[in-house]
C-alpha cells in the first residue's frame, strides 16, 4: 500500500481520525533523526500504537529515501506482565492485516513453552517479538528462560544487534530496568552489527523519572546532565480529540469505609480490636469478610467494578468472601415443607491474576475490555473483578468503581488509569469513584511484596488528594520538589549485572550436575521469579525411549508460572512430587522434598494430576489436592516443544536424507550468500563482519568427519565409496560410541588447534 503521509498510515492501521499529535512526533518529526530514548506518557494515550505503528512507518516509509535505514529491523516489545502480551500481540496483528504488512513483517511471542515457529530463522526479516522481561530479557543474557538451550546463542545475537528493544511501563520492571540499562551500556561499549544506531532501547511510562536509568556502566548518559532523547507530551496533545476528554476525566479519591460495623479493626503493630461505636471505620487489607462488604456496597448495577490487590493468596480468599456473599442463602426449614430458595440476581464474578495457565487466559481480553453498554446488556447486575497488579498496565479495562490497596506511588497511578480511563463516566449523572484500603505494615515483611517505606510515603500523599485524574495527578507532581519526587519513586535494585558478569555468560556450559549460572536476581526481584510447571494425567514412564519422553514436552498454553519460593516451600516441601527434564541423560527426573532446594528459576516442571495444585477458577492453588481431568492436556504430536531440542544425545537434523558434508557445506554457503544480499548495506560497513560468516560457513560441520560421528552412520548400499556424510535418512543410524559427543564441539575443537598450530587460513586472524 501507499501512503502520502503518517496520517493516512494511522488511520488505516487503527481506524481513528488521527494519531495524537506526540505520536506524530516520534514517527514523522523531521527533527528526530534518531530514535527516541524516553517517552513519558499518561495511561490510556496510545503509547503502544505510538512505539509500533511508529516503527514501522519509520522502517518502511520514512526511511525509504535514505540510501541506508536507520531504523533496526526487529522491534522487541518488552512487558512486565503475561496478561498484556496476547493484547499487544493482537494489536499488532491487527494493524499490521490492515496494513496489507502481515506476510513481510511476522509477530511472535517469546514465552514459556512457545511454539516452534523459528522465528530466528530468519535473522534477515524484519519483525516484531513480544515477550515478559523474563523470557526477553534471559535471552539477551544467554540463558533462555524456558527454551531449548541449544538457541540460547541465536537468540542472544538477534536481541542485542539490529532491534529496537521497546520497554513498556518501566516503573513495574524492578531490577530489570537496571538490566536493561546495563545491556544497553555493554552494546555501545562492546559494539553491535551495524553500529550503534541499530541496537537501541526506548523506555515508557505514565511515570518515569530519568534517575531511574542511572545504573553503574549507563550513568553518564543520565547525570550530570541528560544525554538521552526524550519525548513528553506538550498542550497541544492534551487538547487533541479523545486525549482531551481523558486528561480532564475527573477521578474523586477517598479511604475506603465499611459502611457497616466489621468485628475489628486491625493497626499498624498487626494487633486487633472492636471499633468504637460500631459506626463506619477505614478497611484494611486482610480483611476479606469487611473488603467484601464494601465491594458488594460500592457495586453499581450493570457496571463494572475492579477490585485490585497486591497478592495472589489475598485475591483468592477476596473472590471466595464476595463469592458467599452473592450466593443463594439455605433454605431455613426442611423436608417437604421447605420453600424453594430464590436466588438473587448478582454480578458476574471473575478472578485475575498471574498464576494461570494461557489456556485460561485466552478468554480474559474478551470480557476485560467489553464494552460498558454491552456488558449492561448481558449482565443486567454488572461484573466485579478481582486482580492483582496484573491489570495495572497496558490493559484496555475502564471500570465505573475502582478500589485497591495501598501501594507503591508508581504502582497506584497505573491502577488509577484503569478508573474512568477514556472521561466516559460523566461527573454529574454517572460519576466514577475510586477507594482506597490500607496496608498496616511496620515492616517489609508484612507489607510484601512491597517495601514499608514505599507505602508509608504513598499514604501520606493520598491522605492529602480528593482527586486523582490525569490533569490532577500532573498538577500534584508539579507542585513536589526533586526530593519528595525521589521518595514517591525510589528505585535502588539490589543485583546490577556488571561487564564481567556478562561475559562470564558467553560460555553456556552446564556444571557437572547439568545447571546453569542462575540470573534470576537480575530478572526480576525477589520472589516474583518464576518456575513454569504443566500437568499431565500421570507421573513420567521410566521405559520411555528418549524420543518419547522429550515427546512429552510442554506447549505454551498449558504452561502455569508460579514464584519459584512458592513452588518449592508451597509445593514441594508439602510432599509433594513434581518431575524436571534432564538435558544431560534425556530423561525426567523425580523432584520431592529432599531436591527442593535444587528449585531455581526458568525451569519446567511436569506435575501428575493427582498432585494437585491448580483449579480452573482460582488458577495455582497448592491447597488443591486433585487437578480435575478435564483441564489435563495432552502432549503435542509433535516433538517441537519448550522441552524438544534439550538433550545432549543425538543430531536429529540429520537424520535426513544421503548429504557429504562437502554438499551440505556448499548449500549452506550459498544461503549465506542469499541473506547476505538481504543484508548488504550491514555486511558493506562491517565486512569483517561477512568475512566471518563465510568462514563459520565453510567449517561449521567440519566436526562430522569425525570417527565418532562417521560411525554412527551404518554401512547401507546407498553409501559413496569413501565419502564423509553429514546426513542420512532415519533408519541409518545407530548410537555414538562416545556418550553425549556433539560435532559442534569436535568442530570447534578442530579450528582451534589449526588456530593454535598456525595452520589456519590468514583470514581466521581478522
Amino acid at each position: 500500500m501507499e501512503f502520502n503521509n503518517f496520517t493516512e498510515f494511522f488511520q488505516k492501521a487503527t481506524g481513528k481520525p488521527a494519531p495524537f499529535p506526540y505520536q506524530q512526533r516520534f514517527a514523522d518529526d523531521a527533527t528526530i533523526h534518531e530514535l527516541v530514548e524516553l517517552v513519558h506518557a499518561p495511561t490510556g494515550a496510545g503509547k503502544t500504537a505510538m512505539a509500533i505503528l511508529g516503527w514501522l512507518w519509520r522502517y518502511f516509509y520514512r526511511d525509504t529515501h535514505r540510501t541506508e535505514r536507520d531504523t533496526p529491523r526487529r522491534l522487541v516489545y518488552c512487558l512486565p506482565m503475561r496478561v498484556l502480551v496476547e493484547q499487544t500481540r493482537d494489536e499488532a496483528r491487527n494493524w499490521l492485516t490492515k496494513l496489507g504488512l502481515d506476510e513481510t513483517v511476522k509477530v511472535h511471542i517469546l514465552m514459556g513453552g512457545e511454539d516452534a515457529e523459528e522465528w530466528d530463522l530468519a535473522p534477515e526479516q524484519p519483525a516484531i517479538l513480544i515477550g515478559t522481561q523474563d523470557m526477553l530479557l534471559s535471552r539477551a543474557m544467554n540463558r533462555g528462560y524456558a527454551m531449548c538451550r541449544f538457541r540460547w546463542p541465536m537468540h542472544f545475537g538477534l536481541l542485542n544487534n539490529d532491534c529496537l528493544w521497546v520497554l513498556d511501563e518501566i516503573q513495574l520492571m524492578g531490577t530489570g530496568l537496571a538490566t536493561s540499562t546495563q545491556l544497553q551500556a555493554f552494546r555501545e561499549a562492546l559494539g553491535t552489527v551495524g553500529g550503534p544506531e541499530r541496537a537501541k532501547t526506548l523506555w515508557m511510562s505514565a511515570t518515569l523519572l530519568p534517575d531511574w536509568l542511572a545504573s553503574i556502566d549507563y550513568r553518564d548518559r543520565i547525570v550530570p546532565t541528560l544525554r538521552l532523547s526524550r519525548l513528553k507530551l506538550e498542550e497541544t496533545d492534551f487538547e487533541a480529540d479523545g486525549l482531551r476528554e481523558r486528561w480532564q476525566a475527573a477521578k474523586p479519591i477517598a479511604m475506603a469505609g465499611s459502611g457497616v460495623a466489621p468485628a475489628a479493626t486491625h493497626a499498624a503493630d498487626g494487633s486487633t480490636g472492636t471499633p468504637p461505636g460500631g459506626g463506619p471505620v477505614a478497611l484494611v487489607a486482610g480483611d476479606e469478610a469487611a473488603v467484601a462488604k464494601f465491594v458488594k456496597e460500592k457495586h453499581h448495577e450493570g457496571s463494572l467494578t475492579l477490585v485490585i490487590v497486591n497478592t495472589v493468596e489475598r485475591s483468592r480468599k477476596l473472590f471466595e468472601a464476595i463469592h458467599k456473599l452473592f450466593a443463594p442463602a439455605k433454605p431455613k426449614a426442611r423436608g417437604k415443607g421447605a420453600a424453594a430458595t430464590e436466588v438473587a440476581p448478582a454480578p458476574d464474578l471473575k478472578l485475575v491474576h498471574s498464576r494461570f495457565r494461557p489456556k485460561e487466559r485466552e478468554g480474559w481480553r474478551d470480557w476485560l475490555t467489553q464494552d460498558a453498554v454491552e456488558l449492561s446488556q448481558q449482565f443486567p447486575q454488572g461484573r466485579i473483578v478481582v486482580s492483582t497488579q496484573v491489570v495495572e498496565a497496558g490493559v484496555d479495562i475502564s471500570a465505573r468503581t475502582l478500589i485497591t490497596e495501598l501501594a507503591p506511588w508508581a504502582s497506584l497511578v497505573q491502577r488509577f488509569g484503569r478508573c474512568n480511563r477514556y472521561g466516559e463516566f460523566d461527573a454529574d449523572s454517572n460519576p466514577a469513584q475510586l477507594f482506597w484500603i490500607d496496608v498496616p505494615a511496620g515492616d517489609d515483611k508484612k507489607a510484601a511484596p512491597y517495601a514499608a517505606a514505599e507505602l508509608d510515603a504513598a499514604r501520606a500523599r493520598l491522605e492529602s488528594l480528593n482527586d486523582i485524574g490525569l490533569k490532577s495527578l500532573d498538577e500534584f507532581f508539579q507542585r513536589l520538589d526533586a526530593a519528595e519526587r525521589l521518595a514517591l519513586f525510589p528505585f535502588d535494585p539490589v543485583h546490577v549485572i556488571r561487564r564481567k558478569d556478562f561475559i562470564d555468560l558467553f560460555d553456556t556450559t552446564p556444571d557437572l550436575t547439568g545447571n546453569d549460572i542462575d540470573i534470576s536476581r537480575f530478572i526480576r526481584d525477589g520472589d516474583e521469579n518464576d518456575v513454569q510447571v504443566f500437568w499431565r494425567a500421570a507421573q513420567p514412564d521410566d521405559d520411555w525411549s528418549k524420543a518419547e519422553a522429550r515427546r512429552q514436552s510442554p506447549r505454551r498454553e498449558e504452561l502455569c508460572a508460579v514464584s519459584f519460593v512458592r513452588f518449592r516451600d508451597d509445593f514441594l516441601r508439602k510432599d509433594k512430587t513434581a518431575y524436571r527434564w534432564d538435558a544431560l541423560d534425556g530423561q525426567w527426573r523425580r523432584v520431592g522434598k529432599a531436591q527442593a532446594d535444587s528449585v531455581y528459576p526458568g525451569q519446567v516442571y511436569w506435575i501428575a494430576a493427582s498432585e494437585g495444585g491448580y483449579d480452573n477458577e482460582v488458577g495455582w492453588d497448592p491447597k488443591v489436592d486433585n487437578v480435575d481431568e478435564g483441564l489435563v492436556l495432552p502432549p503435542s504430536e509433535s516433538t517441537q516443544g519448550a522441552i524438544a531440542e534439550t538433550a545432549f544425545d543425538g543430531d536429529e537434523d540429520s537424520a535426513q536424507g544421503w548429504q557429504t558434508v562437502a554438499e551440505h557445506t556448499q548449500e549452506v554457503f550459498d544461503e549465506l550468500a542469499a541473506i547476505h544480499g538481504t543484508l548488504k548495506p550491514i555486511i558493506e560497513a562491517a565486512p569483517n563482519f561477512g568475512q566471518a560468516l563465510e568462514i563459520a560457513a565453510r567449517w561449521h560441520d567440519w566436526g562430522k568427519a569425525h570417527g565418532v560421528f562417521q560411525a554412527a552412520i551404518k554401512q547401507t548400499a546407498g553409501e559413496l565409496p569413501g565419502a564423509v556424510y553429514a546426513k542420512a535418512p532415519k533408519g541409518c543410524w545407530v548410537k555414538y560410541a562416545r556418550r553425549h559427543f556433539r560435532h559442534e564441539l569436535a568442530s570447534a575443537l578442530g579450528v582451534l588447534t589449526l588456530l593454535n598450530a598456525g595452520h589456519a587460513p590468514e583470514a581466521w586472524a581478522a
